[in-house]
């Protein structure tokens, strides 16, 4: 008489526990799961002015090489006393040369910071759906 509780509680157990992982296991964490936004902040040198700055990219052939085929560009502004700040949209294998047009044609002229970045409107939106 005593494993008659146990027979409830283990396909009770698997009902409650068991159906939220699988369900949790079917729904994509972001709904754009095939690409990555990366957001780049192009920090003025101030050292240089921005004609300086501007022969230098010249130069190094920044602004014919940014950015590389393939990547989108999402987002691109000014924030004043920082620099520009430019969201980038591409798939997971460009990044490597995303990287690489930024090195060979922006350092020097700018100090670079990057930030894996997601867009939440479009999660919450996406959630909302589900």
């Amino acid at each position: 008489m005593n494993f008659f509780p146990k027979l409830i509680f283990i396909p009770l157990f698997f009902c409650l526990f068991g159906v939220k992982a699988i369900s949790q296991e079917a729904q994509p964490l972001l709904p754009d799961n095939e690409n990555l936004l990366l957001t780049v902040f192009l920090k003025h040198d101030q050292s240089m002015n921005n004609v300086q700055r501007g022969e230098l990219l010249n130069e190094t052939g920044f602004r014919d090489s940014f950015p590389p085929e393939g990547v989108e560009v999402v987002d691109h502004y000014v924030m004043m006393g920082i620099g520009q700040v430019i969201v980038l949209k591409f798939p997971p294998n460009m990044l490597r040369a995303v990287n690489r047009v930024i090195e060979q044609g922006a350092w020097g002229a700018y100090q670079t910071e990057f930030y894996i970045t997601y867009d939440l409107a479009e999660a919450r939106a996406f959630q909302a759906q589900q």
